[in-house]
Formats: C-alpha cells, structure tokens, sequence
C-alpha cells in the first residue's frame, strides 16, 4: 500500500528570489553542454580524445544536476523557472546519452524507449502536481539517477574489460529501478491528487 505522500515544502517557489541564482545558473550551465556532448558523441569522429571529451562533459552536466536542486531547497532559492528548466535539463542530457548511445549500438533501443517513457511520463505528473507543492524524490529515484549516471559514463569511456561490467550492471540497475520508482511514482501523485480534492 502506497503511503501518503509528504510535499517537500522545501521545494515551494519562494518569490523573493531573482530568476538569476546560482542553482538556476546551473540549469542553464547544464542545458547549454547538451549540444556541446551530442556533437561530441555524434558528430565528430570517435578518437579517445572525443570519447573522453564526451565522457567529461556528460559528467560535468550530470553533476550540476545532482548539485542544483539540494542547492535550491537548502538555501531558499526555488522559483518557478529553475521548477520547469531543472527537469527539461536532466531528460535532455540523459536523453541525449541514451539516445547516443543506442545509436552507436552500446544500448539496446528498447532500454533507452523504456527509460524516456517513464522520464517524459514523471516530467508529465511534476508539472501536473506542481500547484500541490512537490513530491520529494524517494532514495530509489535518487539511486536510479545515479546508477544511469555510472552507466551512461562506463559506456562513453573508451575503456574495455571491468567498466563494461560496471557498465552492464550499472545499466541493469537503472532499468529495474526506473520501472519500480515510475510506478510508485505513479501512485504518489495518484494520491495526492485524490487528496486534493
């Protein structure tokens, strides 16, 4: 049974803070590298040198995505435009990745279709709740991240033997736990709908 879900008052807008914030500064940061990494990846022949490059970049992004959003609740600078840039940011870069990746045959189209749809699908249900306040990301979601953050970076890396381990099972991680979290996801917002009726 899916418990009440408990909005993460630390997420409110505070309206008393300018749109130009640091957090939001680094959504902005993170959005701008996406192009930059999809160039690397795709458009450009793939040397070490690329494939590193591309690696560093993605990581770099990936980490202002795991920075800003702390950031933002722990110092009061939540608005309404880091609320709505934040998540297109993130499924921008983890879409681009996958999407890259499964080009270049390292990851199999049906996984990368599998992980868009419950990313495009929450992103959907944040935006829908949003006047409710936020549902906080439970630790399944927080690890989901991170295991696709491993995965995606093991699979850039031109690196063989254990990083293709890491980056199969890290992979294998992302994929069980992003169908466990979109579902209990799924019955969060349910009911926290249902509640504030």
């Amino acid at each position: 049974m899916t418990q009440s879900p408990i909005p993460d008052h630390m997420g409110d807008t505070n309206n008393d803070v300018p749109i130009l914030n640091v957090p939001n500064a680094l959504t902005v940061a993170r959005l701008l590298l996406v192009p930059i990494f999809g160039y690397l990846v795709l458009g450009v022949e793939q040397t070490q040198t690329a494939q590193w490059a591309g690696a560093a970049i993605f990581l770099v992004a990936a980490i202002t995505d795991l920075v800003d959003g702390v950031w933002a609740r722990r110092y009061g600078l939540v608005t309404n435009f880091g609320k709505i840039a934040d998540p297109i940011a993130d499924k921008a870069l983890i879409g681009t990745a996958l999407v890259a990746l499964s080009i270049t045959g390292e990851i199999a189209w049906w996984v990368t279709g599998v992980i868009l749809f419950r990313e495009v699908a929450i992103t959907i249900m944040r935006f829908w709740v949003i006047n409710h306040g936020v549902i906080p990301a439970s630790r399944g979601g927080k690890v989901k991240t991170v295991s696709q953050i491993v995965a995606i970076v093991a699979f850039l890396i031109p690196v063989s033997g254990w990083v293709d381990i890491v980056a199969q099972v890290s992979l294998g991680v992302a994929l069980t736990l992003t169908i466990v979290t979109g579902i209990d996801y799924a019955l969060k917002v349910k009911f926290s709908s249902s509640s504030a009726r």
